[in-house]
């Protein structure tokens, strides 16, 4: 059974950061493209960001282009979201999830608030 929690979230000023995490269970994380979405109050589910198998490529959305990274430890079966200079716009519940599939599990809530 594929098992994804997310972890890391929380309250954070404007300009603040947070790292979220992602432990992996119940498939070969390591041979799996992964991505990061979220979804704000009210709206839809938005990619934020997404990284192949052996972690040499990723992509981002161009809201958070230059100042959210993605990353992975294929030993520790965990994903990663470094999230600098935080917005309010960024607050959302985010999911991590493997491509192509919809998020799963409770994701962790970043609320980016002064």
């Amino acid at each position: 059974e594929v098992q994804l929690q997310a972890s890391g979230g929380g309250l954070v000023q404007p300009g603040g950061s947070l790292r979220l995490s992602c432990a992996a269970s119940g498939f070969m994380f390591s041979s799996s493209d992964m991505r990061w979405v979220r979804q704000a109050p009210g709206k839809g589910i938005e990619g934020v960001s997404a990284i192949n198998s052996d972690g040499r490529r990723t992509s981002y959305a161009d809201s958070v282009k230059g100042r959210f990274t993605i990353s992975r430890d294929n030993a520790k079966t965990t994903l990663y979201l470094q999230m600098n200079n935080l917005k309010p716009e960024d607050t959302a519940r985010y999911y991590c999830a493997l491509s192509g599939r919809p998020p799963q599990g409770q994701g962790t809530l970043v609320t980016v608030s002064s």
